[in-house]
């Protein structure tokens, strides 16, 4: 396993080592000692597996806040996506700071997403499907969430906002500038 910085702190980038032959692969893509030895000390409490049947949906870009705030650690089993995260901690130098990932099921990238951080991917392809463990049960009271497109992020997304496949909740996140302070 190969752990990689990014621009935005504690946010990594895995590449489990996949081990091929003739048959295809086996990868491990989990084990708590070598996350721990490589600097992401989280324990896991939920896995979520979600399918997004067009490409150029778009879901997020999603957050808990305390006490249920999540880190996550994401994959893509079928197709592929770009994956964002934003930096939302009010008190960080990188706030409002984001980057983008593309994460296949052909490349086998994982993110880690620590918390304090919203996350959100658009498909690039039909039928993908995302497998993300989080640190943090859901709980709808502290669900939250920002707009997609907020201008003020300056994400390249790979859809048009008339042609982005989106839920009615995400249509109506709020801005950036707008939302509380979760993260001081």
């Amino acid at each position: 396993m190969k752990v990689e910085p990014t621009v935005l702190p504690d946010v990594r980038v895995v590449s489990p080592q996949r081990i091929g032959d003739r048959r295809g692969f086996f990868s491990e893509t989990y084990n708590r000692q070598r996350f721990t030895d490589a600097g992401i000390d989280v324990e896991f409490v939920q896995d979520n597996h979600s399918l997004s049947a067009s490409a150029g949906t778009v879901r997020g870009l999603h957050f808990q806040s305390v006490p249920f705030a999540q880190a996550k650690l994401v994959r893509v089993v079928r197709g592929r996506i770009l994956d964002v995260v934003v930096d939302i901690r009010r008190s960080s130098p990188t706030f409002g700071k984001h980057i983008a990932v593309e994460l296949s099921a052909e490349n086998g990238l994982q993110l880690f997403v620590p918390i304090g951080f919203a996350h959100g991917f658009c498909t690039l392809e039909p039928d993908t499907e995302i497998v993300y463990k989080v640190s943090a049960y859901y709980s709808s009271a502290h669900d939250h969430g920002m707009r997609w497109n907020d201008p003020s992020l300056g994400i390249d997304w790979p859809v048009a906002p008339a042609d982005a496949v989106l839920s009615d909740k995400d249509r109506g996140q709020p801005l950036l500038a707008d939302l509380p302070a979760y993260f001081a």
